[in-house]
């Protein structure tokens, strides 16, 4: 079975001043394998805070190592070491080992109302979950940050009974309800996951693989930051008809 783990970067608004996309990434495990990702990933955390000091019960978010803030605030880190840690996290997903993808919704082509971002960001994801389900012959559940826990639930619910995609190869739409699905989703707060944490980074950097950042934030992360993921992408989601990088879905 698959546990997958997201959590998201931006927001579903649509006035002056909201996120220019709102982005949910996705991390991967294979059940089978989760004991020794997850030794792996405490190991690596053991590794961040020898050589950077960032307590093992930290919570690492983009936002933090952006704005040095949260529990960066007082280990007096420079740009280019909180890019380090930012890039090491997403490194260590192959080690785990793990897959990633994200599914961006750019709301700068997309003026529809704020909960219709939020059910084609979870609309798409779960189209992807679906299909790597049915190719991978795998059974998968949800694990997400809280928040919009009803909204997210309803979704889950309803794509068990009925999901629809469009086809690749010519007009018309697809019924492809996620008959794999296990049970309804999980919500965890993201202080007490490393793995929703490493799915915050993901969304983070799928975004600005979307949208570059301007030179005061691209000092922590860049917009060639998606590519660290590496053979780590799981790269079927978006092989069909690309539109952003490999890896990433873009609506």
């Amino acid at each position: 079975m698959l546990m997958a783990y997201v959590d998201e970067s931006g927001d579903t608004g649509m006035c002056p001043g909201s996120s220019l996309t709102y982005t949910l990434g996705c991390v991967l495990v294979d059940t089978d394998l989760w004991p020794d990702a997850f030794d792996e990933l405490l190991d690596f955390r053991r590794r961040l805070k020898s050589k950077f000091g960032v307590p093992m019960r930290a919570e690492i978010k983009a936002n933090y190592l952006l704005r040095n803030s949260g529990p960066f605030r007082a280990l007096s880190l420079g740009p280019s070491e909180r890019q380090l840690i930012y890039r090491a996290h997403l490194r260590v997903l192959q080690d785990l080992p793990a897959r990633a993808f994200a599914v961006t919704i750019d709301k700068r082509q997309k003026a529809v109302p704020s909960s219709e971002i939020f059910d084609l960001g979870w609309e798409t994801l779960l189209q992807r979950l679906e299909r790597t389900s049915t190719y991978e012959k795998v059974n998968f559940m949800i694990t997400h940050d809280e928040g919009e826990n009803d909204a997210v639930r309803r979704w889950v619910r309803r794509a068990r009974r009925y999901l629809t995609s469009g086809s690749a190869f010519g007009p018309g739409v697809l019924t492809n309800p996620a008959q794999r699905l296990v049970d309804d989703p999980i919500a965890r707060r993201s202080d007490q996951s490393y793995l929703i944490q490493l799915a915050d980074l993901v969304a983070y950097a799928a975004f600005r693989a979307v949208v570059p950042p301007g030179p005061n934030l691209a000092v922590v992360c860049p917009s060639t930051m998606w590519a660290e993921i590496g053979p780590a992408t799981h790269t079927r989601v978006s092989g069909l008809r690309p539109r952003s990088e490999p890896g990433i879905v873009l609506r």
